[in-house]
Order: C-alpha cells, then sequence, then structure tokens
C-alpha cells in the first residue's frame, strides 16, 4: 500500500489550501455573523445564502476547483478516492469550504448515487443542475417512529400505481430541506415487504414542489438550526411521482445505498480529521500562550501528555481512513465494508476527543461562537449519530471477523 501523494492530488490540494487561504478562511467570522442575521431562528421559509458565498463558489469554478469528489475526468477533476482523501482533510479545517468547491453533504452523496445509477433522464433532470451549483437536494432515509440505526426498520412506503408511485411515510433529519435552493429528495422507502429483507426498499426522485410534500419543521441540532441547509422533518401524504423517478427498480434501496455510502464516509471521515486538526492547533496556541500558576497551560496538569496522545490518534484515524479509500478504490465500497465501518467507528471519536481537550484550555471562551469549537464539536456529535451508532460500526466490524476465522478455520 502506498500513500504518498499523486502528482494530481499534490497539486490539487495545493490549490484548494490556497484558495481556502486567501478566500475563505478570512471571510469565516464574517460568514457566521452574516449567517445569523439572514437565518436567526427556525423560520426555514425566510432563510438566505450570504450574498459572496455565490461569488466564492463562482471563483472557485474559474479556478477549477468544483467537483473534486467525483472520479470523472470531464464531470469532475478525475480524482480517485485516496486521491481526494487529502483534499476532503483540507477542507475539513473550515466549516465553510466544502460548500465553496461544491463537495458538500448530502449533495456529493445524491450526486454520486446519480453518477453510478441514475438513468440518463435523471441525470439530465436532476445531476447536470446539481454539478454546476445551480440547485441543491437532500436525501431522506431516517425516520422518526422506528429505530433507524436499522434501516431495514424504514416504514415509508413507495406503491405502485399506474404509471406512478405513490409515497406516504414521515422521514426527519432530512439534511438541507431548508435550503432556498433545495428543488428534490432522493426517498428511500418500502416497495415490496414481502421480499428479502435488503430488497424490500427503493429509492425514488421526489420533486420537493409536488403536491403532498408538507416541510413541517426544522430540527435544531445541539441548539442551533445550521441553516440555510438545515435539518427538517417532511411528510409525504399520497405523493405522486411518475414511475421513470424510481432509481434503478423496485428493490435496489439498500444497492445503491452501499454505493452512496461507502465514498461519503471517506469524505466525512476525512473532513474530521482535517477538523481535529485545526482544533489542535487551537490546543498548542492556548497552551503555549495563556499563563497559570506562573506556567503555560501546555506544562500544566498533563496537557503535554494529552498533546501527544492527540496527535498519535489523529495519526491513526488518518492512516484507517487512507486505508478504507484504498480499498474502495482496490476492490469497491461492498468490499471494503469492515474498513469504512472502522473510520466511521473511529475518526468521529477522534475529534470529539482532540475538541474536548481544547475546549478544557479555552474555558468560557470555548462555549461561544468567539471560537469554531462549538461548532466542531457539534460536527463531531453529529456524526456519531448520522454515520450510524458507534454500536452498529462495531456489530459490523466484529461480524466480518468473526465470518474471517470462520473461513480461515475451514481452510485448515
Amino acid at each position: 500500500m502506498d500513500f504518498s501523494l499523486s502528482d494530481n492530488s499534490r497539486d490539487y490540494l495545493s490549490r484548494v489550501q490556497d484558495f481556502i487561504d486567501q478566500h475563505i478562511a478570512p471571510y469565516e467570522s464574517n460568514y457566521r455573523k452574516e449567517n445569523q442575521r439572514f437565518n436567526a431562528g427556525p423560520n426555514w421559509r425566510e432563510w438566505q445564502v450570504p450574498p459572496h458565498v455565490a461569488e466564492l463558489k463562482a471563483m472557485a469554478k474559474k479556478a477549477g476547483l468544483w467537483n473534486l469528489f467525483l472520479p470523472d475526468a470531464e464531470l469532475g477533476q478525475g480524482l480517485s478516492t485516496l486521491e481526494y482523501a487529502p483534499i476532503a482533510e483540507c477542507m475539513g479545517h473550515s466549516l465553510l469550504a466544502p460548500e465553496i468547491f461544491n463537495c458538500n453533504a448530502p449533495d456529493t452523496g445524491n450526486m454520486e448515487v446519480l453518477y453510478h445509477f441514475g438513468s440518463a433522464a435523471q441525470k439530465a433532470r436532476w445531476l447536470e443542475p446539481l454539478l454546476e451549483g445551480d440547485i441543491r437536494s437532500v436525501f431522506c432515509m431516517t425516520e422518526p417512529d422506528v429505530a433507524s440505526s436499522d434501516a431495514t426498520n424504514m416504514q415509508t412506503t413507495i406503491t405502485a400505481q399506474g404509471d406512478e408511485w405513490v409515497i406516504n411515510g414521515r422521514k426527519w433529519w432530512s439534511t438541507g430541506l431548508g435550503h432556498p435552493d433545495a428543488k428534490f429528495a432522493i426517498v428511500m422507502g418500502l416497495t415490496d415487504e414481502d421480499a428479502d429483507k435488503h430488497r424490500r426498499h427503493s429509492m425514488v426522485i421526489v420533486p420537493l414542489d409536488t403536491a403532498g410534500v408538507h416541510i413541517e419543521r426544522m430540527l435544531p441540532a445541539l441548539g442551533e438550526y445550521d441553516a440555510p441547509y438545515g435539518h427538517g422533518e417532511v411528510v409525504f401524504d399520497d405523493v405522486r411521482v411518475p414511475k421513470d423517478h424510481i432509481i434503478v427498480g423496485p428493490g435496489a434501496g439498500f444497492k445503491i445505498a452501499q454505493g452512496r455510502l461507502g465514498p461519503g464516509r471517506i469524505h466525512h471521515c476525512m473532513r474530521a480529521i482535517g477538523a481535529a486538526e485545526r482544533a489542535l492547533d487551537m490546543f498548542i496556541e492556548r497552551g503555549t500562550s495563556r499563563i497559570a500558576f506562573g506556567q503555560p497551560l501546555l506544562k500544566l496538569g498533563g496537557n503535554t501528555e494529552r498533546l501527544a496522545d492527540l496527535r498519535v490518534a489523529i495519526d491513526q484515524a488518518r492512516l484507517l481512513t487512507l486505508h478504507a479509500a484504498w480499498q474502495i478504490d482496490k476492490v469497491g465500497a461492498m468490499q471494503a465494508i469492515k474498513a469504512i465501518s472502522s473510520i466511521k467507528l473511529v475518526a468521529p471519536q477522534v475529534l470529539q476527543r482532540v475538541v474536548d481537550e481544547t475546549m478544557q484550555l479555552y474555558g468560557g471562551a470555548a462555549m461561544c461562537h468567539d471560537t469554531p469549537l462549538p461548532d466542531l464539536l457539534a460536527v463531531a456529535k453529529s456524526l456519531r449519530i448520522a454515520d450510524g451508532p458507534d454500536a452498529v460500526h462495531r456489530a459490523t466490524i466484529a461480524k466480518t471477523e468473526v465470518r474471517a476465522w470462520q473461513e480461515r478455520m475451514n481452510e485448515r
């Protein structure tokens, strides 16, 4: 295994870093203030994107720093999963950067679904404007009335009636639902309850202006509404879409989900590592510049040892994530399931640990938005739920380990 940067990856990484340093980082504090001014409170119908965001996106697109996540030389920049991973880490230093480069969730995942599984008509109508950044999208999977950590529990129904699909159900934590440019959702639901449990569900494209789509509210995540994207609760009440809005066909939902979630988790985890690096820089800066009891904070209370442990933890998480990226490129997401589950377990935990220790050094300043620490903590904790609870990842890892052990025993 060789995780060294390719020439292509090194070039894009340098250009992305320069763009962040010159254009995004200087704007971040103003972005938060503007976002609070434009988008205060839960009234998502009045949310708007601060105007400078569109200007930065246009600059990034003109610079060729656009759709970097997509391994297609025409629609994206042709980077493999492993090549993109360090670039995603670089973006993770900033809470705004992924959007500026059109590399933000949930749109990247939806673009990957349409790129790999969409029909020609679906690509023309939905993928192309997403790739251009003209519209935004939503992914509706989690439901409030079932244990969504087991996705086979989904109760939303997608029923065939004539030349239409009829959707009924309730979804929540649907990221992006409050965005003023959100135009459609990919909805996962039950199409055949008598089929094998991983062939019961399907994904359909639902334009958000379709009759029967009722957005009820945006949900605050740890007290923040995450405007202008938001995480919404939405009801589908006899929503009708044409038959050609199904992706692949009935029963393909889990197959598509695995294809969507594999590379997307690499992106999440590498961004988490980038965020952890930012928090670690803040740990060192605070620890060396603040004096208490006659000494720098770094020299008190075991903070030097904590710094060393955090450094090692980040580096371990990075290597594990790069290994998962390498596996996806070599054998595909389905065959890399243990590696993917491992990074989903480890990377958010490491970010949360680094942020928590850094907050201890910052004291009261860490509790408000004078620093990015509250947002970084929210990202870490949210990932540990949005990407599935730790227990599920551990169960997947353990199951694959037992299976591998049994195969080894049978070969003897």
